[in-house]
């Protein structure tokens, strides 16, 4: 942990640089792009019955989209008023009256035939409600009769027979910590989070490279910096805030360089509204883009450490930080002899980066002197995620870009809550301040008053599988406690998923919308449970940033759900009544208990008791983690990991498919085209030569498909590497193979080899063996 002290948010120079505008033409007219100020009039009409509510929420409440990490409309960044769409969108959720009687007990069939946004204007959910099967509608229940009729069923269970899951938008600390310790308390280790199907390889790695599991560093240091890399991120769009911190590092003369198979238009050129001078001419964001294939980065980043080592060979220290890595570092030698070992035409072929270009970037890094490497999806969702993430920590420790000002490695959190889950221990591998280990059992279990049990809970994926397992397995999952998510539109193969969802015996979905998985039947009863926004919840609650910040957001007075209750609540509720004679150990009076006790249970959250008032923060861990180099490791250094080339068997005449986002936050769609590029939700993305090169022609009715699903799309020609193509998540997901997650994290995989062909084509062999035959030759030559 740093003992440097995060120095607060600085001001950007007003004056013009017109070498960084897009073009002289006011405000982008004729080019496609977002349009702030028209998507900022809409929101004003959606919320136009709650006005002075939703403004309160936004000038007081903490941001509850991504995790940059905005109070109010300010940062400890940057001073000025920071405002995105993102945030201006998902504010409807908190501002929306409850769901009138008619809607909520509508048939079940006339609610399956609306998609998540027609559900999500519907409004909150009223009252606890129930269904069971062979009932075409929900019926009304109390909460006693709803939670006791959890708690029924749990008492009957083998705790490993159910399992808890906690999505990650407006989930605050004080939930998850209680959640995990109630999943402990009722005696299961089955309990998963969000993060698992996004950043989990991002902890994984960087605990076993550098002895962390966030960022190590702030994004002020994103200001100053030399080199500022986006590796399989594109934060102009999911965190749109984060334009106005790469226009203060262009300012300040920082090259922006971004890795990606698509060359993102939302990267290259942005109309920042909260910056006069961005707003009218726009901001060319990237220096350089490196259009890498689908899953070949690790080949990338190990051309760039190999031309390193044949520069060392040459002039010794004009590539290596020798004292760093003396000093700080294990296992370089391990990790030379690999990089050393593959060929450069290997590297090549699996990177589709040419040599030329890998030497460019390698020698760039090489001859500056900080750097701060930036990541995200791209990097994460793959079924190597966690070696993908400690390649980009090689690279940062053999240039000592680590424990400094402007320096360090950053997994860039999309959900505002996501970063504290795990802290938390609202997962199957982590306790509150450390991992599931004999120690933290018996250190956090002198906090709570009770045992925990000591074996290994399942991740999400494993968990909605163990639904399909015999009836008297010890693991067959037979009850599902959600806070919020769905399943159906996040995780791989939602045919797959919606038989996991059916052979549950009872679903709880604790949530303050429907969304498609409400709907799905089970076994014995579907319960829906109606909770509280963050801005309602009593005594407020706190979320951690990806910088580390641990904000403080109050409670925000306005109207509320009747029936509605804090979701922390309601867990000490459930957890009363599964075991009433040691009630006590689980009764927190408020939620300013929560945070005495998470300052007890976490050592690194000792502070978040002190959070009381709007604008109360602090930073846990100092303002760069392992500071002058010293790691949080057994022996204080870093681990360089000698990671191997993944196989990517990509048959000749296939391509490998990787999902996106247009303009959604997570499942939520909020437009059906994309204000970047102007692409339709099921417009398939893919380089106009192989187009070309399969008789295709843009907007040519295409179908993409493979051994696990079929989609159907329009052809829509991008600067994309060739080889590969883009589809919208979660349209896309029928695609994706169920049931492979990655090895040491768990995230599941979401790229895949596919066969592209002219709907013409495809439909007209239906009735044949054609189709069939084409599958099975791609899954035989890909294992």
């Amino acid at each position: 942990m740093g003992k440097t002290k995060h120095t607060g948010p600085i001001k950007i120079s007003k004056k013009p640089n017109p070498d960084l505008w897009v073009s002289k033409v006011p405000f982008g007219l004729g080019k496609i792009k977002p349009h702030h100020i028209r998507d900022t009039m809409k929101v004003v009409w959606e919320n136009r019955d709650n006005l002075p509510y939703a403004t309160r929420i936004l000038t007081k409440g903490v941001c509850d989209g991504c995790a940059l990490g905005v109070q109010g409309l300010q940062d400890q960044t940057l001073r000025g008023p920071h405002l995105c769409t993102t945030r201006l969108n998902v504010l409807r959720l908190n501002t929306m009256s409850q769901m009138k009687e008619d809607v909520v007990h509508a048939d079940i069939n006339d609610l399956r035939k609306m998609s998540s946004t027609e559900l999500r204007k519907l409004g909150r959910i009223p009252y606890p409600l129930i269904r069971k099967p062979g009932e075409n509608k929900f019926r009304r229940l109390t909460w006693d009769e709803a939670l006791d009729m959890v708690a029924q069923k749990m008492k009957a269970l083998d705790p490993k027979q159910f399992a808890f899951y906690l999505t990650s938008r407006g989930i605050t600390n004080e939930s998850y910590y209680t959640a995990g310790k109630v999943a402990r308390f009722l005696g299961t280790n089955n309990i998963d989070n969000a993060s698992r199907i996004c950043h989990s390889p991002s902890k994984t790695a960087l605990s076993r490279s550098l002895g962390i599991g966030a960022s190590s560093c702030n994004y002020k240091d994103w200001m100053g910096t030399d080199v500022l890399v986006f590796w399989g991120s594109v934060a102009a769009n999911n965190q749109p805030v984060s334009t106005k911190y790469m226009y203060a590092a262009k300012r300040n003369g920082t090259k922006i360089i971004i890795i990606n198979p698509y060359y993102e238009p939302s990267m290259d050129n942005y109309w920042i509204p909260s910056i006069a001078e961005s707003a009218l001419f726009g901001t060319k964001i990237a220096d350089d883009v490196y259009q890498v294939n689908i899953g070949g980065d690790i080949a990338f980043m190990h051309g760039i450490m190999k031309h390193w080592f044949e520069m060392e060979e040459m002039v010794p220290g004009s590539a290596i930080n020798h004292e760093f890595v003396n000093e700080h570092v294990n296992g370089f030698d391990e990790l030379k002899e690999k990089a050393a070992s593959y060929e450069w035409d290997q590297l090549v072929h699996s990177s589709g980066i040419p040599k030329e270009r890998m030497i460019e970037l390698a020698e760039l890094l090489a001859k500056s002197n900080s750097a701060v490497f930036v990541w995200s999806m791209g990097l994460t969702q793959h079924r190597f995620g966690t070696d993908n993430i400690s390649q980009v920590a090689n690279l940062a420790m053999l240039r000592g870009f680590i424990g400094r000002e402007n320096c360090g490695v950053m997994p860039i959190r999309g959900h505002s809550g996501v970063q504290g889950s795990g802290e938390m221990g609202a997962d199957p591998f982590v306790l509150p301040g450390g991992g599931m280990n004999e120690l933290n059992r018996e250190r956090v279990g002198k906090v709570w008053g009770f045992n925990i049990p000591d074996w290994q809970g399942d991740i999400v994926g494993v968990s909605l599988e163990n639904a399909l397992l015999p009836e008297d397995h010890e693991r067959k999952l037979k009850l599902y406690y959600m806070s919020g998510g769905n399943f159906l539109e996040t995780m791989p193969n939602p045919d797959f998923v919606k038989e996991c969802l059916e052979n549950m015996d009872i679903r709880v979905h604790q949530d303050i919308i429907f969304n498609t998985s409400t709907f799905v039947d089970a076994k014995e009863a579907v319960i829906v449970l109606p909770a509280m926004t963050r801005y309602e919840q009593p005594g407020g609650g706190t979320s951690t940033s990806t910088e580390r910040m641990v904000y403080f957001s109050p409670e925000i007075k306005g109207p509320r759900i009747e029936e509605a209750r804090s979701e922390w609540e309601i867990y000490v509720d459930l957890a009363k009544r599964v075991r009433p004679e040691d009630a006590h150990l689980v009764n927190f009076s408020d939620a300013y208990a929560i945070r005495d006790e998470i300052a007890k249970a976490a050592p690194n959250y000792d502070g978040i008791q002190h959070l009381k008032n709007s604008g109360d923060v602090f930073q846990w861990g100092g303002a760069w983690l392992c500071e002058n180099g010293i790691c949080p490791t057994p022996d204080g250094k870093g681990n360089l990991i000698a990671v191997e080339l993944p196989e990517l068997r990509k048959p000749e005449g296939h391509f490998y498919v990787t999902t996106r986002r247009g303009k959604q936050f997570n499942s939520m769609i909020y437009s059906d085209t994309d204000p970047f590029n102007d692409a339709d939700r099921y417009d398939v993305l893919m380089n106009k030569e192989d187009g070309e090169k399969h008789q295709i022609n843009e907007g040519d009715a295409i179908v993409v498909f493979n051994h696990h699903g079929t989609f159907n799309g329009r052809a829509k020609f991008v600067s994309l590497k060739s080889g590969n193509i883009e589809v919208h998540w979660p349209e896309g997901n029928a695609l994706i193979p169920k049931g492979i997650y990655e090895e040491h994290a768990g995230i599941p995989e979401y790229n895949t080899a596919v066969i592209v062909e002219k709907a013409e084509t495809y439909f007209a062999h239906k009735d044949t063996k054609y189709v069939e035959k084409r599958v099975e030759e791609l899954e035989t030559e890909m294992s």
